[in-house]
Formats: C-alpha cells, structure tokens, sequence
C-alpha cells in the first residue's frame, strides 16, 4: 500500500495575493484557478520538480490564515534558493548550517511558514 502526500491546504486571506505570491515570487506553477461559486474557489499550484501541490481558495479550509506551519521543500543549492527567493522580493532567513542539512526560512503574505531543506551530501545518495 503507497501513501503519498500530493495536495498541502495553505490557508490564505487573499486569494489573488497569495496566488501572485506563490507564482511570480516563489515560482510555483500554477496548475488551476477554477471558481466553482461565489463560495468555492479551488487554486492548485506546483513547486518545479516536485509531486506535491498546493491548494489555496476560498472555502476550501476552515483554519486561520497564515497558520501553517512546519511545511519543508528540499532543495538541491540553499543559497541559489535563498537568492532566488530575495532577488524576487521574499523576505527568506540566511541560510544556517546544521548537521542535518542547510536550510532557509520564507513567510508568505499570511505568515504561512515554510522551510527550505538543502540536504547534506550524505543524504543524497
């Protein structure tokens, strides 16, 4: 039996603020914007490369936005992350060395947290 997570609900208090956000800033593409009523509106945009979406809308979570929290994306180069994310006007963390990897911080317009995760090269193989 597989189990994979392809769909994260990121909650959002404006819709088109987040979708511009998550698409010309961060730089996920955007694989739907589809306005089901004046109640329901269903936004699916994808990091490149990976197998999971997210989702924001209207009516789609009932819990605050910005409360999202602890959401990571592993990326191959934490600096070229990093600096891709600043050059395109996001606030992300400098980047910090653990020994579990290499890693940056970045809030949407909401306060949504996310973490990016350059793994360590022992990890990689």
């Amino acid at each position: 039996m597989e189990f994979r997570i392809e769909l994260v609900f990121v909650p959002v208090s404006d819709v088109d603020r987040a979708k511009a956000f998550y698409a010309q800033q961060v730089g996920f593409h955007v694989d739907h914007d589809q306005t089901v009523s004046p109640e329901l509106r269903f936004v699916q945009l994808t990091p490149d490369g990976s197998a999971c979406s997210i989702a924001i809308g209207t009516g789609l979570v009932d819990t605050a936005p910005g409360s999202l929290k602890g959401v990571q994306m592993v990326v191959d180069d934490a600096d070229a992350a990093r600096a891709h994310l600043v050059g395109n006007g996001v606030d992300a963390t400098p980047v910090q060395d653990l020994a579990w990897g290499r890693f940056t911080t970045f809030k949407d317009p909401d306060g949504n947290e996310w973490t990016l995760q350059e793994l360590p090269e022992r990890m990689r193989q």
